[in-house]
């Protein structure tokens, strides 16, 4: 139960830091943070949640995140499903609270509310094909660092720089084309509460950053199998080197 309070706890820190950047700070005039901002924004949430409560759950923050490390081998299956849970809950709480806040402001409209879309939804007008092949590609690589920044060869205590910066990369990447999701939790939390048809595109947040995540998880477990078998050759050849030389 830790675990799952603790991916709660995390993910909401993604959404309210992440689309609160987003909603309350990045329009203002000459004072907003901007696309950059906001892609920082998102990048610092991760960094801190993965020292806060990474020795407690992993702090994935993200159902894509969680099914990807299933899939590399890292990941028990029976926890996949309290996990996702426990994060788009987290995400629905942070949307509900910065709703709250949000419509505090006189002349408050909903909008968009941070939410991740193609055609009409998108920032900069990008089709539903440029959304489904940006979510996958950028989800499979946010999944390689993560994988890679965690592996056990990996140098200690610098997992949560390595993944706070390629996800504050993936966001400068991609926020015109869908406002970047590679996470169904936080896709999910504001399209609750967004205007238009953001419900109806929500799908494609699911299906992209999970279809991303498992190619991803198999890449890197083909890689591991091949530095392992790798290493194995050696210690055969290692073990026989002083026969040969005998001989």
């Amino acid at each position: 139960m830790r675990k799952y309070i603790a991916e709660f706890i995390g993910t909401f820190w993604l959404v309210f830091g992440g689309c609160g950047s987003a909603i309350l700070a990045a329009g203002i005039p000459e004072l907003g943070i901007g696309f950059a901002g906001v892609s920082l924004a998102f990048g610092l949430t991760v960094l801190t949640m993965v020292y806060a409560i990474g020795p407690i759950s992993g702090c994935h923050l993200n159902p894509a995140v969680s099914i990807g490390l299933w899939m590399g081998g890292r990941f028990k299956a029976k926890e996949l499903l309290p996990y996702i849970i426990a994060q788009v809950a987290g995400g629905i709480f942070a949307a509900t609270l910065l709703y709250v806040i949000a419509s505090g402001k006189a002349g408050f409209e909903t909008g968009t509310f941070a939410a991740n879309g193609y055609g009409e939804l998108s920032p900069d007008g990008y089709g539903m094909m440029s959304a489904l092949v940006i979510e996958i590609v950028l989800t499979f690589m946010f999944l390689m660092v993560i994988l890679g920044a965690t592996h056990k060869k990996a140098p200690q205590g610098f997992a949560g720089i390595a993944i706070g910066l390629a996800l504050t990369l993936i966001h400068l990447i991609s926020i015109p084309v869908t406002n970047t999701s590679v996470n169904p939790a936080r896709s999910t939390s504001q399209a609750l509460f967004a205007e238009g048809v953001a419900l109806e595109q929500l799908w494609l947040f699911w299906v992209a950053p999970i279809v991303g995540a498992l190619i991803a998880g198999l890449v890197f477990k083909f890689l591991e199998q091949s530095e392992s078998n790798l290493e194995l050759e050696l210690v055969k050849d290692n073990l026989t080197e002083p026969e040969v030389k005998s001989a």
